[in-house]
């Protein structure tokens, strides 16, 4: 392989970060404001990209508004907050409301037929340190039209604790970590019981304003939840959880030894029996046992040596450093656009725009 793999993109600058504060809904207007750029381009993406799979989804942009629209008062009953982030998104990018909705509800609306993604996270306690800070680490894949999308949240809600969030387009912040040491990532699953509910994608930004785990794990179970992800919990005491998670069911891994790895699909033996095309994930399982096996040579783990792992290409193009590389079909051509490690302990992020074999890495610190 050579140093660049089919010319990644090479961003030569951080990754943009907009420092947010005030109600829901100023917050969400004044992302739309920061990011409209990135807002507006993301709603193109979405709209071509379901172009593209017409024939597969049979699926137009006003049916995909149709179906979105019915997740919704289920949202505005649990979290009308992050509605009016929505909203304040909508309004600040010059965007239309409806938009707005369908890409925070997309993967209910595609049935997940846009999400074979192939992203990684992975976390180690501070047992397994060299400086005894709690890490937690995660490669972001989507399409690459997306990724020049991506731009950092620095938020303080009136009423919730500050937090830093990787994000793109128009999607509610939700990979990330507060001033309360909780950090959430997110892997996505395919379970056969998602139903029309609460998006996951509005719990998992509920999570980012937790105090514990406890707080962050009963939001990522909300009652009447539409569907689930994996969520990959760490908290700055070095509890680790993976929270494995269907409309219905779910499950929890705990890191006992201090390591966890997670990718997409499921773990526990409940939830593999509702996974949806498992032959279809075979891919996650050899970046799971990979990401797994890199992750526990080391006992003195660093930002370094996660980075490191970030960057791996066995198996590649379907890496854990992912390469979109001769693949036709528009359902499935996601590539690594950010990885990130997150120090707890620390409160920073170090982030990598685009694929970290290729881009630098930068620290954006987390001052309460």
């Amino acid at each position: 392989m050579s140093d660049n793999p089919l010319s990644t993109p090479v961003h030569t600058h951080p990754v943009p970060m907009l420092r947010v504060s005030g109600t829901h809904r100023e917050i969400g207007r004044q992302i739309g404001e920061g990011a409209r750029s990135q807002v507006q381009h993301s709603v193109e993406n979405a709209r071509s990209l379901l172009s593209d799979a017409y024939e597969q989804l049979e699926l137009t942009w006003d049916g995909a508004k149709i179906q979105a629209r019915k997740y919704l008062p289920f949202a505005q009953e649990r979290y009308n907050q992050y509605v009016d982030e929505m909203a304040g998104i909508a309004e600040g990018a010059n965007v239309a409301f409806e938009d707005i909705v369908v890409l925070n509800a997309m993967e209910a609306v595609t049935m997940d037929a846009l999400h074979l993604t192939r992203c990684t996270s992975m976390a180690v306690n501070e047992e397994r340190t060299a400086d005894g800070h709690v890490l937690a680490a995660h490669n972001e894949d989507w399409v690459p039209e997306d990724e020049d999308d991506v731009f950092l949240i620095y938020a303080k809600p009136d009423d919730e604790p500050p937090f830093m969030a990787m994000n793109y387009g128009g999607l509610l912040p939700n990979v990330g970590f507060n001033a309360y040491g909780i950090a959430q990532l997110i892997d996505s699953v395919y379970p056969n019981d998602s139903r029309i509910g609460i998006p996951r994608l509005v719990a998992a930004r509920a999570v980012l304003s937790a105090k514990t785990p406890a707080e962050a794990i009963r939001k990522m179970l909300v009652p009447h939840r539409a569907a689930g992800y994996n969520h990959l919990l760490v908290h700055e005491s070095g509890e680790i959880y993976s929270v494995e998670a269907s409309a219905r069911r779910f499950d929890i891994l705990y890191a006992l030894d201090g390591y966890m790895a997670h990718t997409n699909h499921y773990l526990t033996r409940p939830m593999q029996e509702i996974e949806k095309d498992p032959e279809e994930l075979i891919s996650s399982r050899v970046r799971y046992y990979r990401a797994n096996r890199l992750l526990r040579q080391n006992e003195s783990h660093t930002i370094k040596t996660l980075q490191a792992i970030q960057k791996d290409h066995t198996n590649f193009s379907n890496s854990i450093c992912n390469h979109a590389v001769d693949v036709n079909d528009p359902l499935d051509r996601e590539k690594t656009i950010n990885a990130m490690v997150i120090d707890l302990t620390a409160r920073e992020m170090h982030i990598a725009w685009g694929n970290p074999c290729q881009n630098s890495y930068h620290t954006f610190h987390l001052e309460e």
